[in-house]
Order: C-alpha cells, then structure tokens, then sequence
C-alpha cells in the first residue's frame, strides 16, 4: 500500500510540472511574436547602414577613422550574449561552447583575450574558466536601444584607448522557433562588407562631409549591430524556451501514461493478494 501511495504522489507531481511547463511554453509563444517583430524591424536598417558605410569607406581611405585602423596588438575582446534565465534547453551551454572553441581556434591569432559576458547565464558559465572583464547582467527584461548604446560607447571607449585591438561579439541569430545560427562577427576595427553587386556609378554630394560623416555614422553602426544581436539573443530565447517546454510537456504526459499503468498493474496485485489471503482464511476455518 505504501507503494501505491508513492507512485500516486510522483503521477501528481509530474502533473503538476506539465501544468508548469505549458504555462512556461505559453508565456515564450507570447513574448516570441513581439521579439520576433522587433527583429524583423531592425534588421533592414541594419544592412541599410552597413551599405551607407560602404559606399562611404569605398571613397576614404582606410585610416579615415579610428575605428577603422587596423592595429597589430592582438589583444582582443569577445562580448558574450546568453540570456538571464535557463530552462531554455542548450541555447547557453552551447553559445558558451562555441565561445570556448572560437578561443580556442584563434588562440594564435591573439596575446590576450579578454571576456565581456551579456546575461547572467554566460558570465555564470564562464568566470571561472576565462578573465571576464566584465558582465550587464539583467538587461533583457527592460532591453531598450539606449542598453545597447551605453553597452557599445563602453566598448568603443575601450577600443580607442587601446585596450584591445579587436572586438567580435557571439549571440544566436534567431532563424525559427526550432533554429538558433550561432554567429561570430566583428565589431572593430569595422571592415564594411563587399555586398559583391556592380556599384552604378553615381555622383553624391556629401554635407559637411565624407570624414564627418564616418565618424557620426561608425559609431552608430557599432550600436546598431549590438542592439540587433541583443534583439536576435531575445528572440532566440524565447523559441529555444519555447522548444524545450513543448518537449518537456510531452515527456512528461508520457511519463504519467507509464507511471498510471505501473500504478493499476501495483493496484490489482494488491487487490488479488487480498483476495487470496480471505479465501485462504476461509478456507481454514472451515477446515
């Protein structure tokens, strides 16, 4: 009996985290459709700002600005994106994973490496085993494009300084619910991208000018391309929770389809035991 009161107690404890886990999967598929929306929206200014930089930078030289200077230091600096909350199946462990190769591959290529963790999740995986500079933890649930903007003036700062010589930043770029790319890409120096196309030879008249203009707009795409990979984490998140919930709901409605037939079957043999010890006791006294 004390068996049956067991299995009984962990059927109604599965019960209840499958009631957790579909409020939890619902609450992402809520908050998805916003995250998902908001980088939709900013994506194309994005690549429309990167292809302003390039028509620019085509023109200039490529010390035209400090953020362009290519420097010989090796001393680098890697921003780290994860989220501040887990149960959101492997989108941290494998980011963090990924960050551990990149360093690992490139170990060569830099003197010192140095760590810039974005959410709790990452710097929590990562402090004891690499220098952490340092760690904007609790950012996501207030995520506005300012977070993003003191995020990159701080880098930006570092940068000119001479601190580091170089500045990538990982995060998961949000593809569907199913699948988050994990994607490594390079801040500073900024290198504006070849889009390959012939370029039609067109006359622009520039106010006040090309320099000026680079030196509003560069550090501007630096808090473009942060704010869109914070964005790309969020929505990343919210699916991979998503995911994960959906998954634990069904393993835990299996889980209970197992446990109630242990529980019958542990029912019945309780039952028939039962009923062999009466008739055995009858049996005996009419003996």
């Amino acid at each position: 009996m004390a068996n049956l009161k067991s299995i009984k107690k962990r059927i109604v404890s599965v019960k209840n985290t499958r009631q957790i886990t579909k409020a939890m999967k619902m609450v992402s598929a809520a908050k998805l459709r916003r995250a998902q929306e908001n980088v939709v929206a900013a994506r194309p200014y994005a690549a429309k700002l990167a292809e302003v930089l390039e028509r620019l930078a085509k023109s200039q030289d490529t010390d035209a600005s400090p953020l362009m200077v290519k420097r010989d230091g090796g001393r680098a600096l890697l921003m780290v994106v994860t989220s501040d909350r887990g149960l959101c199946g492997g989108f941290n462990a494998n980011l963090c994973k990924a960050a551990e190769r990149f360093l690992r591959e490139r170990k060569g290529d830099f003197s010192e490496v140095s760590l810039m963790t974005l959410g709790r999740k990452g710097y929590e995986f990562l402090r004891n085993r690499h220098q952490v500079r340092k760690n904007h933890g609790n950012i996501f649930s207030t995520l506005s494009y300012q977070t993003a903007s003191l995020i990159a003036a701080e880098v930006i700062e570092g940068y000119l300084a001479e601190e580091y010589d170089e500045v990538y930043i990982i995060f998961n770029a949000f593809k569907s619910v199913m699948t988050q790319d994990i994607t490594i890409q390079q801040l500073l120096p900024v290198v504006p991208q070849d889009s390959g196309e012939e370029e039609v030879q067109t006359q622009y008249i520039y106010e006040p000018s090309k320099g000026a203009l680079l030196d509003e707009l560069l550090p501007k795409h630096i808090d473009v391309q942060i704010f869109k990979a914070l964005l790309e984490s969020v929505a990343s998140e919210h699916g991979a929770r998503m995911t994960a919930m959906d998954s634990a709901s069904k393993n835990a409605t299996e889980m209970i389809g197992k446990l109630t037939l242990i529980y019958n079957r542990a029912r019945q043999a309780a039952i028939t035991t039962e009923l062999m010890e009466i008739i055995s006791g009858a049996e005996s006294i009419k003996g």
